[in-house]
């Protein structure tokens, strides 16, 4: 079965997972900045919300680059391990120095968090991605977030089959980045162990000034998480699951 993880990063978000159903959400905040660390009390809200499935931790400490400064590694080991003494299940982190994994920074990720990571789509980043999933998959890292480099997974099918291919079960490869209800068939078909989205909207603000920067547009408002393209999502992935228990076998 292919999991289907939800990203998610306000209260709204919390209800719809737990509501719908979803296998995992990865709990952030700031997703239009790519995704940042939440608080320790949303943390602490998601874990407690009734029917919520495994929540994994997005630990990020800024926006940008994944070149991460020693105060910068420190704050997110610290982070890592207030997000599982909090009741997550897993983290999500990811760091690269010179167009390669930062194995120092995981290596002290995956010691303080001694649970499932994720490594997120820094990946995408890396020079050489088959030499980063062996290296990945020998720390111990469970799975990678990735689009296949392209700014939507759909749009890279090809080398997210040969990402699944390479890992050969040591590793999940998780498709991810623009990810839309018509291309889960195409996702689930090139192999992949789970498929993450957000299943965004967005609410207009009804308040006439805009508090953030200037640099950021006019547009005022926020994304939230939208429940019918959550279910639109979901039901896509259904329907993959069931051609496959009706015929033994995916036909595509």
């Amino acid at each position: 079965m292919v999991a289907f993880e939800l990203a998610v990063q306000d209260t709204n978000g919390l209800a719809v997972a737990a509501r719908l159903g979803v296998d995992r959400i990865e709990l952030c905040s700031a997703l239009p900045l790519g995704g940042l660390t939440p608080s320790l009390a949303f943390i602490e809200a998601a874990v407690a919300t009734p029917g919520m499935p495994p929540v994994h931790v997005l630990v990020r400490p800024r926006p940008g680059g994944f070149d991460y400064e020693p105060d910068e590694v420190a704050l997110t080991v610290r982070d890592v391990r207030h997000a599982i003494e909090a009741g997550a299940a897993g983290v999500v982190v990811g760091g690269v120095r010179s167009g390669t994994v930062d194995t120092a920074l995981m290596r002290r990720v995956i010691d303080a968090a001694g649970a499932e990571v994720t490594f997120h789509r820094a990946f995408d980043t890396v020079v050489d991605p088959l030499a980063a999933i062996d290296t990945l998959a020998e720390l111990g890292v469970r799975r990678v977030l990735t689009s296949g480099g392209a700014a939507a997974a759909g749009d890279s099918l090809p080398q997210l089959a040969r990402l699944v291919k390479h890992a050969a079960g040591r590793i999940e490869i998780m498709a991810g980045g623009g990810v839309r209800p018509e291309v889960v068939v195409d996702l689930v078909r090139a192999g992949v162990a789970a498929v993450h989205a957000s299943g965004k909207g967005f609410v207009a603000d009804t308040v006439g000034v805009t508090l953030g920067s200037a640099a950021l547009g006019g547009q005022s408002g926020r994304e939230t998480t939208d429940e019918v393209e959550v279910g639109r999502l979901l039901a896509a992935l259904r329907s993959v699951h069931d051609d496959r228990g009706r015929d033994g076998a995916f036909v595509g």
